[in-house]
């Protein structure tokens, strides 16, 4: 895989640099509630501009139906980058029509210009071959090179990520480096004990990803709403929380493996419960009780780990060498349900070896909660492209990158 440094050396003043960022940021209308994705595309957007490359960056937003829609709009990521660089970035109002031609016509050496949301036209998406790649020969109009450096779209087999760069002389930007190296620490050379903790909603999300570490981990933490699901396949009461149920014999049969391997997989003691779900938005109080993990009300939903959970994995991260953290301990969202996840990411603060937080909802959780970014090894910007590759799938953006 050629990278970003190869191609400054061989220089790229006054040609059209296509970046295929991911700047896919959670909007509150136009507001933007996290930045960090694109702050994760700055330094290869600012090595090339200040090479004097003419750059052009692309990336979607929400899943918009193939079709213009506002409220999809990449202009405030747009205005943000301008902001980040301290410079105008000029924003085209379509991806490959008139406003993209003349916007991209328009830059002088080391200009910055961002086109409209990607999946604004259906052919990015499709799952028919040729019209995607009748879209990419469109977008490869725009440009003389490309850089792939949107790590959280890899995993998609879509235009820009997998068909655009077959058509251009193309490399690894900044971060898809860095987050490649990262996931090569976690699975190729990994340091020991490898604690790894996973939360999030749905345990069917992550059961192909606990199939392989159930042969690298030496310990598994499980949080969240998955959670629910191992302790029903344990026999436990979880009254109304959330529940998979025909995900209960996948999750015995891995409950057995782990014992039999010797990975020690390690679930609740305690949960905070409620009758309600809590209101995300006025924050009102939720006053959520406590309550052992296999003793949950019939009628109550179990919405974070509880205090005595939370000392056992701080504890049980205390040693570790290698952690791997992807999904939230509970409704992180509301201060009543945030002290689980807070905890987590505390011991990952505390453990004395190489830390990653796998993207998605533990990325924006640890900046919701205050928490210094420096202090972990490594905050991805994938949580789906960081799990396929642990999973050992080929990510269709890194295969075509490696051609």
């Amino acid at each position: 895989m050629k990278t970003i440094d190869e191609l400054l050396s061989e220089g790229v003043a006054g040609k059209r640099v296509f970046v295929r960022a991911d700047l896919n940021v959670p909007l509150d209308g136009t507001t933007i509630t996290d930045d960090g994705r694109i702050r994760a595309v700055l330094p290869t957007v600012k090595a090339l501009a200040e090479a004097g490359a003419r750059v052009v960056v692309a990336s979607h937003l929400g899943r918009p139906k193939g079709a213009p829609d506002p409220a999809f709009s990449l202009a405030p990521a747009a205005a943000r980058l301008g902001e980040l660089l301290g410079a105008d970035v000029a924003f085209a109002e379509d991806t490959v029509g008139p406003s993209a031609e003349s916007v991209v016509a328009a830059l002088a050496d080391g200009g910055v210009a961002v086109i409209e949301n990607l999946r604004f036209n259906a052919g990015e998406t499709a799952k028919d071959d040729a019209e995607r790649a009748a879209f990419a020969d469109r977008l490869a109009g725009l440009a003389d090179v490309y850089v792939g450096d949107g790590f959280g779209a890899v995993h998609r087999k879509h235009a820009s990520v997998f068909d655009l760069p077959k058509k251009l002389p193309h490399y690894a930007g900044y971060l898809i480096a860095t987050e490649v190296g990262v996931l090569k620490k976690l699975t190729d050379d990994v340091q020991r004990p490898y604690v790894v903790a996973l939360g999030g909603a749905k345990v069917s999300d992550k059961l192909a990803v606990i199939d392989q570490l159930l042969g690298k981990a030496d310990r598994l933490l499980i949080g969240g709403g998955m959670a629910y699901t191992f302790l029903k396949a344990k026999g436990h009461e979880v009254g109304i929380s959330l529940l998979q149920e025909d995900q209960i014999p996948a999750v015995k049969e891995y409950i057995e493996r782990a014992e039999k391997s010797g990975v020690e997989l390690v679930l609740p003691v305690d949960v905070l419960v409620s009758t309600e779900f809590p209101d995300l938005k006025t924050k009102a109080p939720a006053h959520p009780a406590t309550v052992a993990a296999d003793a949950i009300p019939a009628d109550q939903e179990g919405l974070d780990i509880g205090p005595e959970t939370r000392k056992l994995y701080a504890s049980k991260l205390a040693d570790a060498a290698t952690v791997f953290w992807n999904g939230p301990m509970g409704v992180f969202e509301h201060p009543d349900y945030a002290e689980g996840t807070k905890a987590v990411a505390q011991a990952l603060v505390d453990a004395p070896g190489f830390t990653v937080v796998g993207g998605g909802d533990s990325a924006a959780a640890v900046r919701t909660l205050g928490f210094d970014e420096n202090a972990f090894g490594h905050i991805s910007t994938g949580g789906g492209a960081s799990l396929e590759y642990l999973e050992g799938k080929t990510l269709p953006g890194l295969a075509a990158l490696e051609d």
